[in-house]
């Protein structure tokens, strides 16, 4: 059974496996995290932490018996607004497991007001998500280069 826990130490390894074997398939779709990302993984992974120690940001698995399936993150919290980040692995694609992992983590008492998301153009997938959750499209943005849309999602948490 899929659960949703909060990014802990005891994380690192898993995650950086699920970001190696998924590299490739995220880069499809959305902008890649470089070789340095990896290569840095263990002072990320302490950065990542401390950010979340200090409620700028929250970090989330999706676990299931112990094997990493996703992360669904709220980042760069500021006055009760933040932007949420979500990826799948490859594996569990197309099973409504991103839906769901977002709709958990929103509905964590975070106080956020406002979500704000963004997604490439062609990465049909994210937007299909967000219009299920209830973000509205708000403009085009550039990711990386690449073009993209911007959402928000007004919450009741506050």
């Amino acid at each position: 059974m899929v659960s949703v826990k909060r990014v802990s130490a005891e994380h690192a390894d898993a995650l950086l496996r699920f970001e190696l074997e998924n590299r490739a398939y995220f880069a499809r779709v959305i902008p890649d995290r470089g070789d340095a990302y990896f290569a840095e993984f263990a002072d990320r992974h302490a950065a990542v932490l401390a950010m979340q120690d200090a409620g700028t940001d929250h970090f989330h698995v999706l676990v299931d018996d112990g094997q990493i399936l996703g992360r669904v993150n709220l980042v760069n919290i500021v006055d009760g607004s933040a932007e949420l980040g979500y990826r799948i692995a490859e594996s569990a694609a197309g099973r409504g497991l991103a839906t769901w992992g977002v709709r958990e983590v929103l509905g964590t008492p975070y106080g956020l007001r406002q979500i704000t998301a963004r997604t490439t153009l062609d990465n049909l997938a994210s937007q299909k998500i967000l219009a299920r959750v209830g973000f509205v499209r708000t403009g085009e943005v550039e990711l990386s280069g690449q073009p993209g849309y911007s959402y928000v999602l007004a919450t009741p948490q506050a």
